[in-house]
């Protein structure tokens, strides 16, 4: 419980407090590193495949969540509520890179981190990923806290949301954090984007 209190005064206040380490931070005035215009080969090897429209509502998925011993954060839960959800089983690949892999060694706020993963060749995420990678996601590493690189949900109380896939001390769990305009990310964050299907895919 103190361990919630904390995360969540702190998401308030601008800054997530991850394994004790701040990862998330309002933008800082010194200038960015401007990143190189591709990708390493780690940045685009495949990370994993999901499944979308395993569950056809956002209320399906909290019950299929619940049922496999996912928590859910509140912030996950009401942006989980406003989240499109497949009506066909369809696959997606996924990439895991850091921020500083896509060539922001001093950190970058979330929209440009978005946009320049969008230049190289990466897509954002359907929100639905959130909770199908949450819950198909069973043998996550522990301290493990990927960032759903996603179009940000308006919540209930007006801010911008988005979901991270977690693995803390209450074990897994369906996060979710404010993406205000200012937010800032540090190197070592990893966000999970789409990897366009090559047409030798198709």
């Amino acid at each position: 419980m103190e361990v919630e209190v904390r995360r969540r005064s702190l998401l308030l206040g601008g800054l997530a407090i991850i394994g004790g380490a701040p990862l998330l931070q309002p933008a800082r005035s010194s200038n960015l590193m401007k990143p190189a215009g591709y990708l390493p080969k780690e940045g685009t090897a495949l990370w994993k495949v999901v499944l979308l429209g395993t569950q056809k509502t956002p209320d399906e998925y909290r019950k299929a969540l619940i049922k496999s011993g996912c928590h859910i954060s509140d912030r996950a839960n009401d942006i989980l509520g406003k989240t499109s959800c497949a009506q066909q089983v369809m696959e997606v690949d996924l990439v895991n890179i850091s921020v500083g892999e896509l060539g922001f060694t001093e950190g970058a706020q979330y929209k440009a981190i978005c946009a320049h993963g969008v230049e190289l060749g990466l897509e954002l995420c359907p929100a639905e990923v959130g909770p199908a990678l949450r819950l198909a996601y069973s043998d996550q590493p522990r301290n493990e806290w990927p960032v759903v690189a996603m179009e940000a949900i308006t919540d209930s109380y007006g801010g911008r949301s988005i979901f991270t896939v977690e693995h803390g001390s209450e074990g897994l769990r369906l996060g979710g954090i404010d993406v205000h305009a200012d937010l800032f990310c540090r190197a070592n964050i990893r966000f999970v984007f789409v990897r366009r299907k090559k047409n030798s895919d198709l």
